[in-house]
């Protein structure tokens, strides 16, 4: 599923905030992006950087009620009507929170999932297309983008596999078969295809310890503009 009109991506843009700086974290259940987001917050943290971690849906009153209501949903919502309740959750994220935080310099934002998720849940997986959930970001605020996106990459079997170890109540996501996860996978595989420079694809089936120093090498390269030898 190839992306019809490619001049919206030009529509796509990163907050201009010196000093500051908007990150996110993508993958599969099971990928590992708790783990590595509190990592990331450590070793900024450490550099002096005042870090804030928010996930989507949620962080805001209104967004942690569509959260709800999504996750817990015992029956199968419209992919349109999901796509917009995710991006409803967004924009107010991006308005109420973000934006305003990121006008402190020395801050970093992490958001656990962004708009990848979209274009891979509900763009591929769901069946909606790439250019309808680009055709919803291409307004203010939801056209903004992160300096920085962190794809851990996973195959399907190893997503599965933890899940078992875990083995933690399923959430409507979740639940969904082998099948599902092959289509997020080829969601994101597109995504990365779209913003080659903005994402970076991490392999998430290394140990934590090496999944970490690939994200510190890229951002090593971003924020203090050095190549880690």
């Amino acid at each position: 599923m190839k992306l019809k009109n490619t001049e919206i991506l030009n529509n796509f843009r990163s907050p201009a905030f010196p000093g500051s700086f908007f990150l996110s974290f993508e993958g599969i259940e099971g990928a590992g992006k708790s783990t590595q987001i509190i990592s990331a917050k450590d070793y900024l943290e450490s550099q002096g950087f005042r870090v804030l971690i928010l996930r989507e849906p949620g962080g805001t009153p209104f967004g942690e009620k569509l959260r709800q209501a999504i996750l817990n949903s015992k029956t199968e919502l419209e992919p349109i009507s999901e796509a917009y309740l995710f991006a409803s959750s967004r924009a107010q994220l991006l308005t109420e929170v973000t934006l305003k935080e990121l006008n402190t310099p020395g801050t970093v934002i992490i958001y656990d999932r962004y708009i990848d998720s979209s274009i891979a849940y509900q763009g591929i997986a769901r069946g909606l297309g790439i250019d309808t959930v680009l055709n919803m970001h291409n307004v203010f605020p939801l056209n903004l983008i992160p300096h920085k996106t962190f794809y851990l990459k996973i195959s399907t079997e190893t997503s599965l596999g933890r899940q078992r170890v875990r083995n933690a109540p399923k959430d409507y996501f979740e639940s969904r078969g082998k099948d599902f996860y092959e289509n997020l996978i080829a969601g994101y595989d597109m995504s990365c295809e779209l913003f080659p420079e903005r994402i970076s694809i991490i392999d998430g089936n290394q140990s934590l310890e090496l999944v970490f120093e690939d994200i510190k090498e890229e951002l090593n390269k971003l924020i203090f503009k050095k190549d880690e030898q």
